[in-house]
């Protein structure tokens, strides 16, 4: 499937008008960090934002406890942002399906070809080299 078509406006716009509880993989402190920037949007828009950084694990993040893993989080996760290397996206994909994700998000120049097609098959709606925040504000999306 092109990319287009997996990351196209209708598929976006009903990803960011469906889902409510994100998990935040690659939660960054630092205010300057894009991924807190991003976090901290997402909570402005009505969404929750669960944290997770290993490093910051049992920390408070903008209100919210940082989780080691998707696997250590209590509450259901309608989607995993992934703020990670490319490298990395696997990992985090397979997790993903394991806890149930109905969406991976990899985030801009995140792309990992054949994690995707295994959240596929597992029924996980995938979108790749993309930002929440700023799909929001392009496409008018209000909670």
């Amino acid at each position: 499937m092109p990319s287009s078509a997996i990351n196209g406006n209708d598929t976006i716009r009903e990803v960011l008008t469906s889902v409510s509880t994100i998990a935040l993989v690659g939660a960054s402190d630092d205010p300057y960090r894009p991924s807190h920037e991003v976090m901290e949007f997402l909570q402005k828009q009505g969404y929750r934002v669960i944290p997770v950084n290993p490093g910051l694990a049992g920390t408070t993040l903008l209100g919210e406890v940082v989780h080691a893993s998707l696997s250590e989080i209590p509450d259901p996760v309608d989607m995993v942002d992934i703020f990670r290397r490319s490298e990395f996206a696997g990992a985090i994909t397979d997790e993903a399906i394991a806890i149930g994700a109905k969406v991976v998000w990899m985030q801009l120049d995140v792309i990992d070809e054949e994690a995707a097609a295994r959240a596929r098959a597992a029924g996980v709606t995938v979108i790749m080299d993309r930002c929440p925040k700023i799909d929001i504000t392009r496409l008018g999306i209000r909670r």
